[in-house]
């Protein structure tokens, strides 16, 4: 049996060099030895939000596996064939449960049947793209390449205790459609018609969640923005700023987590400060949801986008699309402040 050898070390060093393997291992029927994983991260190996990610990776394709435990900084996985179905994975910490569903949702997006997965976990911890940023950003794009999925969400989980709990149900497509965001699909100058300011608060003051809007809609000058405070019940306490600007084909979402120690008017100056840099580029994806486009990409084919300056984290993923598929997707600077991310045929 052929291993194709993937150095988790390289680029950024993190659980994304895990993940984009593991999707694509299953989708190319390629075997694959991954080495030194996460060994950018301060505690190296597999963690149990991404020792989740192998586990559901392996239970939806059968796959064989060798090294798959906690703490493992290698592991063999052998993938079998895709089975859509009803699958439920529980972290057991605030790890993303985000990130397990990105791992598993491309393959089930291009299954035989519908599927259905349930997730416990962390969903809004900060380090990771949101269940809202998910919900709201990412898959409207994914229903336009032809994916349906309907999250339901049963309650929320912010870091450090977690606690979420939440369902996705997929409609599978046969191909993705590419997707064309070279445009910023907004109008920049009537951007308050636009945008959205929300803050999510649980066992904290609301007035927290007041002010953060407050003070997001004086920096950014957008005193018609669609705002609210929303008070939700989780089993911790945690705080979570969403500033959103509507495009033609989806929203991109700017978040911050609040910290301990860290005042509301910080929280909502750090927002504000990578909606403007996102504003002056007129890009048409932000940072993040440029990163979760690469693969989908990549398996239509083709596809392009702009965006701000790419992240270590963007360019890594591309480097593992690279070696596992051989196609090479592109990054193109048009300005100071604005590239171009493309996939040619």
């Amino acid at each position: 049996m052929s291993y194709l050898t993937i150095d988790g070390s390289q680029g950024e060093g993190g659980g994304q060099v895990l993940r984009t393997a593991l999707t694509l291992s299953i989708l190319t029927q390629q075997c694959v030895e991954l080495i030194n994983i996460r060994a950018g991260r301060k505690k190296s190996g597999l963690l149990r939000q991404h020792l989740t990610c192998v586990l559901a990776a392996q239970e939806i394709c059968g796959a064989t596996t060798e090294g798959v435990e906690l703490g493992s900084t290698r592991i063999l996985f052998s993938p079998g064939q895709v089975k859509s179905g009803d699958y439920h994975y529980a972290i057991g910490t605030a790890g993303s449960t985000v990130l397990v569903c990105q791992t598993i949702f491309p393959v089930l997006a291009l299954a035989k049947g519908n599927s259905t997965i349930t997730f416990e976990g962390g969903t809004h911890n900060g380090m990771s793209p949101s269940l809202s940023f998910f919900e709201h950003s990412f898959l409207p794009l994914l229903k336009s390449m032809g994916v349906n999925g309907v999250v339901n969400i049963f309650s929320l989980g912010f870091y450090p205790a977690g606690g979420g709990k939440w369902q996705i149900k997929i409609e599978p497509t046969n191909k993705l459609a590419p997707i064309y965001l070279t445009e910023a699909g907004c109008n920049f100058a009537k951007l308050s018609q636009n945008c959205s300011v929300q803050a999510l608060v649980s066992l904290l003051p609301e007035n927290i969640g007041q002010r953060e809007v407050d003070t997001a809609k004086k920096i950014l000058n957008w005193p018609d923005a669609l705002s609210e405070v929303q008070s939700v019940v989780t089993t911790g306490p945690g705080n979570s700023l969403q500033l959103g600007i509507k495009t033609d084909t989806h929203r991109n979402i700017f978040e911050l987590v609040g910290e301990l120690g860290v005042s509301a008017e910080r929280v909502a100056k750090r927002a504000a400060g990578r909606v403007n840099k996102f504003i002056h580029a007129e890009a048409a994806v932000e940072e993040h949801l440029a990163d979760q486009l690469l693969v989908p990409i990549a398996l239509a084919g083709v596809g392009s986008f702009t965006t701000t300056k790419p992240s270590l984290h963007t360019t890594t993923n591309i480097e593992v699309i690279k070696l596992v598929l051989g196609v090479e997707i592109q990054t193109k600077q048009l300005s100071d402040v604005l590239w171009k991310v493309y996939l040619e045929k």
